[in-house]
């Protein structure tokens, strides 16, 4: 039986409902009412689909469908459910949504597998309200700490276990996961490219994962009067920061081979119109496919930040995280080529420039990734989207596989 293209497009649609933004995209930040709303309508599906449903101690959603095979791992099938500001409404929701139509294929084909298959809505991998991303992922892997729920704070200073308890989560629950309970994890995401799409091709099998870190800068310099203090005698930050952040792209184009730096938010202090700049703080992604790479790009935007250290002007860096390019679990990318070519649909094997749960989750168990087209390559933007069609044909190949890895 084929994936419900209806039933699909009405999570979509449902989904895309739960915004702060209603008429400018998608925004859903992780606790906050729209996510309560999101979770709650997923949490409904899952229960519908014959699904036992918890959350841990991050909020990550879990619908399980016990297997005959006891203390057998899990199959996990699923993706994220927060979004960037004013975001689409497939970057992560459209994985969900994959994982509730595997569960509903399982049903409706009275399918008890032996091995465990469970549904998975994830949160934070964005990393928009807590800096970092991947938040949800990181936290099942152990990769957070055991106090993360009291450390981990957002800019307005509210840490995880607060911002939970606001919308009735429980902090004190485990977050991370025995790597033994879990079999495989796969996830069918949008490509946010334009490959597929240009290949007219419907399917892209994922062999590696770009590497990514990201870096938090502060410029400190000194506030004055815009109208009575000299140019010769200003420590301006924004200045420091504006010619900083200038450079960067070059070190990016000198390393090469998809090297990639962005600085995608910055806040000005004091930020009043008449006042010279006493501090900046922005955000410095750093993404490459080798290793050496990201730690050479790394160290270049080091040494160009550092080297202002001067006039008036202090530098300080801090590394947020670090993640080195993932390669995915051979035997998943052949078993997700064997899917295809048995149910007869193309593909291509690609490399994805996003970073994305299943690099956290290679670290502890066998990983698939597939990529669904997007139009024009568009992504992080309210014009994101993807034929339901495509997202049908995701879902037939990752329930034809959740099918052999849970037998």
């Amino acid at each position: 039986m084929k994936a419900n293209t209806k039933r699909i497009e009405k999570h979509i649609r449902k989904l895309s409902e739960f915004t702060a933004t209603p008429n400018k995209g998608i925004t859903r930040l992780t606790y906050s009412q729209e996510d309560l709303l999101a979770r709650n309508y997923i949490k409904e599906q899952m229960e519908a689909y014959g699904l036992t449903v918890r959350e841990d101690g991050l909020g990550n959603i879990f619908g399980k469908l016990p297997g005959t095979k006891k203390d057998a791992p899990s199959v996990l099938v699923g993706s994220h459910f927060d979004s960037v500001p004013n975001g689409g409404a497939y970057d992560g929701a459209a994985g969900v949504v994959a994982g509730l139509e595997v569960a509903a294929l399982f049903q409706e084909n009275n399918l008890t597998p032996t091995y465990p298959l469970e549904i998975i809505a994830m949160v934070e991998e964005e990393g928009t309200r807590f800096e970092g991303g991947l938040m949800g992922s990181r936290g099942i892997a152990g990769a957070l700490g055991e106090f993360a729920q009291n450390q981990i704070k957002d800019r307005q200073g509210i840490i995880v276990a607060e911002a939970m308890k606001n919308i009735g989560l429980d902090p004190t629950k485990d977050t991370c996961r025995d790597p033994k309970s879990i079999k495989a994890f796969l996830e069918m995401h949008i490509e946010q490219g334009p490959i597929l799409e240009e290949a007219k091709t419907p399917i892209g099998v994922v062999e590696a994962i770009v590497g990514l870190t990201q870096l938090e800068v502060t410029i400190k310099g000194k506030a004055g009067h815009a109208g009575t203090t000299p140019m010769d005698r200003r420590s301006d930050a924004l200045v420091a920061a504006a010619t900083i952040i200038a450079k960067l792209p070059a070190i990016a184009m000198e390393i090469g081979e998809g090297t990639v730096i962005t600085v995608g938010r910055h806040e000005v202090f004091p930020n009043g119109a008449n006042v010279i700049p006493d501090k900046v703080l922005f955000s410095v992604d750093i993404r490459s496919g080798k290793e050496e790479h990201i730690q050479q790009a790394i160290q270049k935007t080091k040494d160009v930040i550092k080297s202002y250290q001067e006039q008036g002007i202090q530098t300080s860096i801090e590394q947020s995280f670090y993640i080195p390019p993932k390669e995915l679990s051979p035997e998943i990318r052949t078993l997700l080529r064997e899917s295809c070519n048995q149910l007869d649909i193309p593909y291509l094997t690609m490399n994805s420039g996003a970073g994305h749960d299943a690099m956290i989750f290679s670290g502890i168990t066998d990983v698939g990734l597939i990529f669904v087209p997007s139009k024009d390559g568009l992504s992080h933007c309210p014009e994101e989207w993807t034929d339901v069609m495509d997202l049908a044909v995701g879902v037939d190949v990752l329930y034809d596989a959740a099918k052999k890895l849970t037998e």
